[in-house]
Order: structure tokens, then C-alpha cells, then sequence
């Protein structure tokens, strides 16, 4: 089972960089959520929407899909489990300073690794930042985003670690 975050959740219907990539993995095992990620799948889908991405009828069949892949259980939905609450409690107490993670973001975390699972697939660098604070190992396997010509080359800010 392989535990997808919201945005290769979105790539399943969505054609954003990377989406043959991320449907190549979930074609290899089953694909695992967080509960919450149902409600951010149809906000992301709504938020294509409000960019212009979708027409409204488009954005309608596009949800219906969703709706359908999820009644005939196309993901696994896991639970937010009091385990999972403890665990987000838990990892903010010892989390270094330095480190960012979002409320969502920790949900995700804390309830892959109460699954035991070992991995979590994301494009946030932020989650894959945090993924082993909760003993998982955080995999990006979207190409890198290509600069549009003439844009500066930013470089991240060096941080101590």
C-alpha cells in the first residue's frame, strides 16, 4: 500500500506535471489516505476550478469521478484515530524549531506511520521535510519544475541544521 498526499491524490485526475508518473504508482498497490484527504481531494479540484482549470461542467464530472473511484474503493481511507491525534501531539513536542510542518500536513504524517507504514509520496517539500519526525521516509517522484525561460534561478536559503 502506498500512502499518497493530496497533490498525487489530484494528479489521478488532474494532468499537472508528473501525473504519468503519479499514476504509474498507484497502479503498482493500493493507494492510502488520511479520511481528511477526501475533503482537501474536492477542495484541490474546486480550487482548478476557481484557476480556470475546469469548466463548471467539467469540474462536476471530474468530482462525480472521484465520487465513484471512492465508492468502489479505489482509495483507502484511513481513520483519524485518537492514535493518530496522540502521534501529531506528540512529534509538535519534540519537533526542532527549525522545522515546518502544517497542521494537515502533520495529520498525514501521524496517520501513515500509525499504519505502519514506511513511506509517504509527496511533492511538499515542507511534509518531506517533517517525514522523519514520524519515522517515514518522504519520496518525491515528480520531475523537478523547469524555470520558464528568462526567469532568475532562485537558490534556497542556507539554514542551520
Amino acid at each position: 500500500m502506498n500512502y499518497l498526499d493530496v497533490s498525487y491524490i489530484l494528479r489521478l485526475y488532474v494532468e499537472d506535471q508528473g501525473w504519468e508518473n503519479v499514476r504509474a504508482l498507484a497502479a503498482q498497490a493500493p493507494v492510502a489516505c488520511g479520511l481528511h484527504g477526501h475533503a482537501e481531494v474536492v477542495a484541490a479540484l474546486h480550487r482548478k476550478l476557481r484557476e480556470g482549470a475546469f469548466t463548471l461542467t467539467g469540474f462536476r464530472q471530474v468530482l462525480d469521478q472521484f465520487e465513484l473511484d471512492c465508492d468502489n474503493d479505489a482509495y483507502r481511507w484511513l481513520p483519524l484515530s485518537p492514535a493518530v491525534i496522540s502521534r501529531v501531539r506528540e512529534a509538535y513536542r519534540i519537533l526542532p524549531h527549525s522545522v515546518f510542518v502544517r497542521a494537515g500536513d502533520a495529520l498525514h504524517l501521524a496517520c501513515a506511520s500509525e499504519n505502519q507504514l514506511h513511506e509517504i509520496y509527496s511533492n511538499d517539500q515542507h511534509l518531506l521535510n517533517a517525514a522523519e519526525h514520524f519515522a517515514l521516509k518522504g519520496i518525491n517522484i515528480l520531475p523537478a519544475p523547469v524555470p520558464a525561460p528568462g526567469s532568475p534561478i532562485r537558490k534556497r536559503p542556507k539554514t542551520d541544521r
